[in-house]
């Protein structure tokens, strides 16, 4: 994990790779109470026996899933001190370009593109890239938007 002590030090790396975070494998028992929480049931994700005989070979987690697991991941690819809070401000871009099998281990690099001023402290755009070993397609590519405070 790269630590960045001031804004100023992350702004002097944009265009590079902040960081990878450490492997983590989602679970059958993650799919599921994501999809609890999001009312998406559907059989390739939340019925293992089913999947097995389905296009994907066995269930695999939801686009949605793999996109959330960012801050988790984000958190061991980079920080930053010195500011009084950061706030998600959203995505851009974000793509599933291969699915993600339950019981995959994934983890994400992080590479900054730019850095702007707002009110208050400054704007960051990171795109994260979630990937397996296995895989020759990464799971998600996101650009997600960090408002650092100072």
């Amino acid at each position: 994990m790269t630590t960045f002590a001031t804004l100023d030090e992350l702004t002097a790396a944009v265009g590079t790779e902040l960081g990878g975070s450490a492997w983590h494998t989602v679970t059958q028992e993650q799919v599921n109470l994501f999809a609890e929480a999001t009312g998406d049931h559907q059989w390739i994700h939340v019925d293992p026996e089913r999947a097995k005989s389905g296009p994907f070979g066995g269930p695999i987690a939801h686009g949605y899933l793999t996109l959330s697991l960012i801050p988790l991941l984000a958190k061991e690819c980079y920080g930053v001190e010195g500011i009084r809070m950061a706030v998600n401000y959203g995505s851009d871009k974000v793509r599933f370009p291969a699915p993600l099998p339950v019981g995959t281990p994934v983890r994400a690099t992080a590479e900054l593109l730019s850095m702007t001023e707002v009110p208050g402290g400054r704007q960051a755009v990171v795109r994260f890239t979630i990937a397996s070993e296995a895989g020759a397609k990464p799971h998600c590519v996101a650009e997600t938007i960090t408002r650092f405070y100072v």
